[in-house]
Formats: structure tokens, C-alpha cells, sequence
């Protein structure tokens, strides 16, 4: 439903932000705005915002922002129209008038839904009939309490084909309107319409009210095809927009923060049984782009529990490949795989609910499953094939839609990918040698940017050879501290972020090359990361408003002393006069020669801690 802005703009009104939030955070004045913990993480220190005057909050602990009716969606699970009812009553408003049209179709619905809760309680009555002897049997042998039962509302549909519909035409439905509801299965090639769901368990679905829009049936039957049947498409259900569970979920992952996604339904009851009231299921198919920004709007990390199997993995893959361009800042998923073969109901009645929640304390993170899949079984021996990765990892890279997630996944996969180049290049060959002793492999630098070589002689002295990497660079840069090697460590860093000071359009083109800079001096290091922010916001800004914004972060002082570090005039691409191409070409040595340098370090400190250990000849050889 659509709302007119000055609706919203009244509710907004008439409700302060602060008087809204206030019912969950507890909230300091602090001159114009309040503060108070974050309702969206743990801290001891507060970073929630709340300001009246321009009529949003801000958490700085998580990024989240918004206004009352975000709020409301946001920690209550609520959605968008669902919001704005609550709160205009809470401000004394009427909804909007809707037209005699929309009027007639909310009759229409209204009426479904009142078939719906008739056939629900038609089964429900089964269930405890003589008929529903063989479904209590099995729900007994599944270990199903019967509060459990109760509280699901689960029935069974008799076997005859139209006991239902002869119940609900007693009740004064038409079979048009059983057609509609997907209650009985009819058509023009049908002579005599008949019931949908027969011989089967029956588990209501229902929408975040607690309505009951739908059904899905488990057959007890083996003969039959389909072990499990939901309802079909109706003006009530969509399928790929729901999720089981969901309405009586939502409070309690409010409350505790997360929110499981198992696979079916009965693993959503036997989870809820344990003490897991947090648990949902999608209906059959694999998650949907709009069941995650359901669950989102549950919890920010959603837990997806699959079988440890290979067609587990696979639904773990295709949930990835959907979240990936929805992923935002703060809300991502977890992956949590059961030993193999085995329903949570098994591990629960093997190990009990604490097994369970252990099991739950090891979910894997959305990138560490992304890794997995990627590199699992592979073999990276060449450089075609570490090409071929790192192209797979850039193609998924561009899927991430937010820009500052895609970012931070770049430098996560750069590191990941340079610790699988140097374990490769560790790797013991035939004959008895290490990979690094008998070959030099390029490695790769990922996605975070250039390719270096790997050659001590290069780098001996403290540069790369210039024929080799000038290029058609200017004299001015070929007289630099850069190339001439008389840089050390703390001023090449200090280099690095002069340079990006004083040309911030370097963040458009290496914003995760950036990212991946590792930094000896911590301060430096923080102050890359508040740059990288700035930088990678809706807004970049130019040096004059990047330097402006770092003072006011408290940060003027490292800027000082990266900039009293730069003792050398003549490399002047850092500075703010420089050409755009000598800037490239100087950022290009920079980089590449800092993080040779870093790498080579690492080289020097296993060798020096090889010798220690070993005093062999062969270590003394590497370390010389």
C-alpha cells in the first residue's frame, strides 16, 4: 500500500523520534540530541543517536540509521504498512481511505482468509478424530509434543477426496472460492472438483499476523509422488515472499538477536520444541531475494542451519549467490552445516539442545563459506589457474552491490589469496625440497592490485629495476626517494598516505588495493581506515574537505606527522601539484614496492625462526 508523504509527514509530527525509541533504549539528553546504547549491538559505551530536530537515529556501533518507522521495522520485525498502522493510531490518525476498488478487493481477501481459517480448524478437528490415528502416530514417533501441535495448529487431511469440500460448502463457501484458495483442485477439464490435500499431516502457514494463508502436507503414504504438497499461488500466498514461522519467530529473535533458518517443517518444530523459538523455513525452495530481506528485518546475522551433504553445500552456494547484491552494512548471513545425514531433531535428540547451540556457535561466516566453495579441491600449481581464481573472485566481487561491503570483501579475499599463494609456495615438491627454495612463482596480488615479482636481487637493494618499471615517467619522478632507494619503512607509509591526501580521486580506481595496505604504524593504519570511509561514502571528497573532516575526527595530528615525515622534495607525486600520470605512476612503485618490502620481511622472519629452531645448514641457506 501506498501512503501520501504529508500522511507520513503528519505521523512523524506528531511523534518525536525520541518518545518512539525511548520505549526500547534508555536515553540521555546530551545538548540538542540523546543518547543511549545500541538497541542493534552490545556496548558498554554509547553510540546511539537520536535527533528530534531532524527526525532520525543514528547507531555508529552498527550504521544503522533511520526514522520512527524504520525503527519500528527494524527492531520489531514489523513491515513497512504494518509500521505506519501502529504508529498512526499511536498518533491519533485514521489510515488514508483507500479507493471502492481496493475496498472490494480486501473483501475478496477477507473472505479467503475466512475459508482458510475454516479448513485449518476442519483439519486441527482430524487430527484429534479417530481418522487422525496414523498422523498422531507418526507426530508421536517424531517426538511432537502435543503443546507443540497445538501451537503450530497442525491437522491432518482424511484421505477421502471431498470430505473438505463438503464441509466448507456447509459453511457457505462457493467452490469458486475454494478454487481460489487453493483448497480444492478444479478446472473446466475436471468434471467433479476434489480436495487438494488428502491422507496427509497438514502444517498451517501462516503471515506475520498469525492469519492462515496457506498449507503444506506431508504424505503418509509412501506410494504417493509428492511427499510434501503446499498450496498453490493465491491472492493470499506467495510463496517465494514467505517463510514459515515467521510471525511467531520474529519476537523471539528480537529478543535474542538472531533468527535459525532451517530447511523444512518439521525441523522448524523440533527446533522450537528445544527451547529455539527463533526458527523459520522457507517453503520448499531455495531462499528468495525477499525472504532474506525478511529475515534481515528479524535479525541482522540470520543463521542458514543445511545438511553437512554435498546437496546442503549446494543450498548453502545458491544462498550466497542470492544474498551477495542485497549484502549491506551490518546485515549479513551465517552458515551452520549438521553432521551429515543428519535433521536438527537428530542432533537435538543425540546431544540435546545444548549440542545444538554449540553447533550453532560455529557457524561459518558468509565470506568464509564463499572461500570454501571457491577453493575447495582446487589445485593452484599455475599461474593459469591462480589467474582463473582470482577472476571467479573479482567476477563475484562485482556482484556485491553496496560499495563500501564490496570493498571490505576485496581486501578480505586479497588476503585470503595472498596466504593461499604463500602456502602453495611452501608446499614440499618431489625430491624432498620446498616450493620456496626450488622455483619463484609471480603471485599474485588478488583483487587488491598489481603484480609484483618475487626475485630477492630486485629488491636487495631496497628497488626494482628501473628499465623495467619507469616506463615513460618523468624526470622529476625518476629522481624521487622512491626510485633511487633511499626510503625506509616509516616514510614509504607515510608516502603512501600523503599521496592519497592529497589526490583522493586515487579511491575511485584502488579502493580495495587500498584496503589491503598493511601498515607497521597503527596510527597510520586508523588513519587509512577513517580515509577509506570518507572516501567510499555517497560523497567522496576533494583534499581540501578530506583533511577538513579528519581534524574533526581528531585526527589532524597523524596527518601532521605523515606529513613531517616526508623529508625527500624530490617525490613530488605526492604532492598536490603532481600530474594525474605521474600520480598513477608513483602510486603504482609505492605500492608495489611496500608491499614487496612487507613480504619480504615476512620471508626474512620464518627464515630467521627456521634457523633458530633447525641450526641446519639448509635454513642457514635460506636466511643468506
Amino acid at each position: 500500500m501506498r501512503f501520501d508523504q504529508s500522511f507520513l509527514d503528519e505521523i512523524r509530527a506528531r511523534l518525536p523520534v525520541s518518545q518512539v525509541v525511548a520505549r526500547k533504549v534508555k536515553l540521555r539528553k546530551q545538548g540538542r540530541e540523546y543518547i543511549g546504547l545500541s538497541p542493534f549491538k552490545q556496548e558498554k559505551t554509547p553510540s546511539f543517536t537520536v535527533n528530534d530536530q531532524k527526525g532520525f537515529y543514528h547507531c555508529f556501533a552498527s550504521g544503522e540509521h533511520g526514522d520512527i518507522f524504520k525503527f519500528l521495522q527494524v527492531t520489531e520485525g514489523l513491515s513497512f504498512p504494518e509500521a505506519v498502522e501502529r504508529l498512526a493510531a499511536e498518533a491519533g490518525l485514521e489510515m488514508p481511505r483507500v479507493s471502492a476498488q481496493a475496498v472490494e478487493r480486501e473483501k475478496g481477501r477477507d473472505r479467503l482468509r475466512d475459508a482458510m481459517e475454516a479448513a485449518c480448524r476442519y483439519f486441527e478437528a482430524a487430527l484429534r478424530d479417530i481418522k487422525g490415528g496414523k498422523a498422531r502416530d507418526y507426530l508421536q514417533r517424531r517426538g511432537v509434543s502435543r503443546e507443540m501441535q497445538e501451537s503450530f495448529r497442525l491437522g491432518y487431511a482424511p484421505g477421502g477426496r471431498h470430505g473438505l469440500k463438503e464441509h466448507l460448502a456447509e459453511q457457505g463457501f462457493t467452490q469458486e472460492e475454494m478454487a481460489e484458495a487453493g483448497l480444492i483442485i478444479a478446472g473446466e477439464d475436471i468434471a467433479v472438483s476434489y480436495d487438494r490435500f488428502r491422507d496427509r499431516i497438514i502444517f498451517p502457514i501462516r503471515d506475520l499476523r498469525g492469519r492462515v494463508i496457506a498449507f503444506g502436507g506431508r504424505a503418509l503414504s509412501g506410494e504417493v509422488q509428492a511427499k510434501y504438497l503446499n498450496s498453490p499461488e493465491t491472492p493470499l500466498f506467495h510463496k517465494g515472499s514467505v517463510l514459515f514461522n515467521a510471525g511467531a519467530a520474529r519476537e523471539a529473535a528480537h529478543r535474542c538477536g538472531s533468527v535459525i533458518v532451517a530447511e523444512g517443517y518439521m525441523d522448524v518444530i523440533a527446533l522450537a520444541q528445544a527451547g529455539f523459538a527463533h526458527s523459520v523455513a522457507p517453503l520448499g525452495t531455495a531462499l528468495t531475494q525477499d525472504q532474506l530481506r525478511q529475515l534481515w528485518r528479524m535479525a541482522s546475522e540470520p543463521v542458514l542451519c543445511f545438511d553437512g551433504d554435498e546437496a546442503g553445500r549446494k543450498a548453502a552456494y545458491r544462498a550466497i549467490d542470492t544474498a551477495l547484491p542485497l549484502l549491506e552494512p551490518g546485515y549479513s548471513l551465517r552458515f551452520m552445516f549438521l553432521p551429515q545425514g543428519q535433521d536438527p531433531d537428530d542432533v537435538i535428540a543425540a546431544e540435546g539442545a545444548e549440542g545444538f547451540a554449540a553447533l550453532l556457535g560455529e557457524a561459518r561466516s558468509l565470506a568464509d563459506v564463499l572461500w570454501m566453495r571457491e577453493v575447495e579441491g582446487g589445485v593452484w600449481d599455475t599461474p593459469e589457474r591462480r589467474a582463473a581464481l582470482e577472476d571467479r573472485l573479482a567476477a563475484l566481487l562485482r556482484e556485491i552491490g553496496h560499495k563500501r561491503v564490496r570493498r571490505h570483501y576485496g581486501a578480505d579475499i586479497a588476503g585470503r589469496l595472498n596466504a593461499l599463494w604463500n602456502a602453495e609456495r611452501e608446499r614440499p615438491v618431489p625430491g624432498g625440497t620446498r616450493g620456496r627454495e626450488t622455483r619463484r612463482p609471480w603471485v599474485g596480488a588478488g583483487l587488491a592490485g598489481t603484480r609484483e615479482r618475487t626475485g630477492r636481487e630486485a629488491l636487495r637493494a631496497g628497488r626494482f629495476r628501473r628499465d623495467q618499471m619507469m616506463g615513460g615517467a618523468s624526470p622529476s619522478l625518476r629522481r624521487s626517494a622512491l626510485v633511487s632507494g633511499r626510503m625506509v619503512t616509516g616514510s614509504r607509509e607515510a608516502l603512501l598516505l600523503l599521496t592519497l591526501l592529497n589526490h583522493p580521486w586515487l579511491f575511485e580506481d584502488h579502493a580495495e588495493e587500498i584496503a589491503a595496505i598493511h601498515f607497521e604504524n597503527k596510527a597510520f593504519a586508523l588513519l587509512r581506515d577513517k580515509m577509506l570511509n570518507l572516501q567510499t561514502g555517497d560523497k567522496p571528497l576533494d583534499s581540501g574537505q578530506l583533511r577538513t573532516q579528519l581534524s574533526r575526527e581528531d585526527s589532524g595530528a597523524v596527518v601532521a606527522q605523515v606529513e613531517r615525515a616526508i623529508t625527500h622534495k624530490s617525490d613530488w607525486f605526492a604532492e598536490a601539484g603532481a600530474s594525474r600520470a605521474d600520480v598513477e605512476t608513483g602510486w603504482r612503485q609505492i605500492v608495489a614496492l611496500h608491499r614487496r618490502s612487507v613480504e619480504l620481511k615476512k620471508e626474512l622472519d620464518a627464515a630467521e625462526r627456521a634457523f633458530r629452531a633447525e641450526g641446519s645448514e639448509t635454513a642457514w641457506a635460506r636466511l643468506a
